[in-house]
This record gives structure tokens, sequence and C-alpha cells, in this order.
């Protein structure tokens, strides 16, 4: 189950900063991370809770790992040096991915729910709040990491938590608004409430993994959680009459 588009007819501008942040992940994924073929590049630039912490560059070699949930053996490359502050992972992790699933599932909700915020906030507030619910998300992450006893060295990556702040963002202002669904074999229509409203139900739920001190399924499900209350809290100081 996943939309697949929204009601655009009240839309006035065209998204460029949009399609451009769209361009930014699509181009970094296929040119730079080979898409996700190229580790050197993704242990460089992602997200480390580990350095964020400490404020230092930390590079390791390659382990071996075991998966908790099947036993299987797979190897982890060693985190490569970055070569800016590391603090500036926080933005560059934002338009990373880490396969092909995972830059379809966030570019087609960018896609879809980004395009009414930008129309709503204007092109340079929409790429500020953007970013800004990233950047919170990506905190989010190391917080919860650091306060939950996990693996402080494993890297996340993804536009996934700034993308859930567009949907924050999206449910107050448009909770009515209606969204086409695919539902199994089937295309319906819901409102944003219920369509938004279904993901963060998901999330939650996918996040009780991380009591145990691991992330479910390998996500960052604090940084999605995160976002969204970002987005949530800073719509109302980017959009003000409207709330």
């Amino acid at each position: 189950m996943f939309p697949i588009g929204d009601d655009n007819s009240d839309r006035t501008t065209t998204p460029y900063v949009n399609y451009l942040l769209i361009a930014l992940n699509v181009i970094v994924f296929v040119f730079l991370q080979g898409m996700s073929g190229d580790n050197s590049f993704t242990y460089s630039f992602a997200t480390v809770p580990g350095e964020i912490l400490s404020g230092r560059d930390i590079v390791t070699g390659a382990k071996v790992l075991t998966n908790p949930y099947t036993g299987d053996h797979f190897t982890m490359p060693g985190l490569g040096p970055t070569p800016v502050s590391v603090y500036l992972t926080l933005i560059t992790s934002m338009f990373m991915h880490g396969g092909w699933a995972h830059i379809a599932g966030n570019m087609l909700y960018l896609w879809i729910f980004g395009d009414n915020i930008e129309n709503a906030m204007g092109h340079k507030r929409y790429l500020i709040f953007y970013l800004l619910c990233g950047i919170i998300a990506s905190l989010s992450h190391v917080f919860a990491s650091k306060f939950l006893g996990q693996n402080l060295l494993i890297p996340s990556l993804g536009a996934s938590g700034a993308i859930s702040g567009v949907l924050g963002g999206y449910i107050l202002l448009y909770p009515g608004r209606r969204v086409t669904m695919f539902v199994f074999r089937f295309i319906t229509h819901v409102s944003a409430f219920w369509a938004i409203g279904i993901w963060i139900v998901f999330q939650i739920i996918n996040g009780l993994g991380m009591l145990g001190g691991s992330e479910a399924g390998g996500v960052a499900y604090a940084a999605h959680i995160g976002g969204f209350v970002a987005g949530l809290v800073l719509i109302k100081f980017f959009i003000p009459r409207r709330i």
C-alpha cells in the first residue's frame, strides 16, 4: 500500500526546489555512490553517531557482523576518512541512499507531498524547512542510538528524515486533501490524514524494535519520527498564518 498522487488543483507555483532535491538525490546515488556500489564514498559521507557525538573523524577497518534476526554473517565496510567536518555529514547523508528501493520510495513520497509544501511556503522557505527537518531527524537518530546503547559506528543515510518533516507539515496544512493510494490490486482515494497516519503507525510499530537495542530492519526509525515531529513544530513558524 503506497500513495501514487494527490490533489494539486490549488498549486500555483512550479516546485523548482522539490525538483532540484529529487534530481540531487538521484545524481548522488547514481554517479557518486555508484548505485550503492561505491562503499568508500558512502561510508565517508554518511552520518556516524560516534563522530557527531565526539566531533572527530573515525576511520575503521571492515568487520564481519552477524544479523541478530537471521544469524547470517555479513561484512560491514569500514568507515572511510571524511574530508569535511563530520558535522556536515548531517547534510550530505540526506542525499545518499542504500539501494534502489530506498531511493525510489523516498523520492515517490517527496514527489507527491513536497510540491504542496513548497507551494505554501515559497521556494527559499521550503528549502530551509527541508534541510532543517533533515538535520533534526539525523540528530534524533544520533541521540537515540546513544540513549539506547546501540552501536555508534553504524552509519545512517537517506532523505527519509527530511521527507518525514515534509509529511508532518503536510498533515497539518492539508489533513483533508485527497490522496490516491495503490492498495494491493486496487486504486482508492483517502484523506491525507489517513494516508500519512498509516505511515506514522508503521514507523512507531517498527521503531519499537529499538527498545531491544537495535534498529528494526536496519532502518533509523528514530530519524523518521524525529523528522516528523520537527515538521509538525516548524511548519507553524514557516507558515504562521495558515496554522
